[in-house]
């Protein structure tokens, strides 16, 4: 990772050390800022690959196939489908007051890059039994920038590299 990169991240961790919510990336802080370009372009960056090299222009046009299901802020509702802010690292099926289909709730594992990979491409071959009526992305290209977009905007930290 470049110096610059580490700075930022150094930066935006130490900003949110003590802020209302810390550690709990559900609880809403409007306090908190939106991410800059620059932030944005830092934390691109510094996930790990193949969503290093991700489009998030792409990333955000893809996911407006999603927007009418899902929101993405800190705090936001859940609409037809689960408020997607933190996701990364979060058990399957616990998102709180959403009403998940039997499926996800007994999913037993954590969302991660891989598995919103094969989620997306095919949400009912995935995980048998989901209420997700979404067709699914045939596309990798999309698919890995539509995961790094999500990384990039619903408050995932990269695990530090030593």
């Amino acid at each position: 990772m470049n110096r610059p990169a580490l700075i930022i991240l150094s930066g935006l961790a130490l900003a949110s050390c003590g802020q209302k919510g810390e550690g709990d990336a559900t609880a809403p802080a409007p306090d908190r800022p939106a991410p800059t370009a620059a932030e944005k372009a830092a934390l691109l960056a510094a996930l790990p690959a193949p969503y290093d090299q991700a489009d998030l222009d792409n990333g955000r046009r893809v996911f407006a196939r999603c927007r009418s299901c899902h929101t993405i802020t800190e705090g936001g509702p859940n609409m037809t489908g689960p408020n997607l802010f933190g996701v990364f690292g979060r058990q399957a099926g616990v998102h709180p007051d959403y009403n998940y289909s039997a499926a996800v709730k007994q999913a037993g594992f954590i969302w991660d890059g891989e598995r919103l990979d094969h989620w997306l491409e095919n949400p009912r071959t995935f995980l048998k039994g989901t209420k997700m009526s979404f067709a699914g992305i045939p596309d990798a290209t999309d698919r890995r920038d539509v995961i790094a977009f999500l990384k990039v905007e619903t408050g995932y930290a990269p695990a530090a590299r030593p």
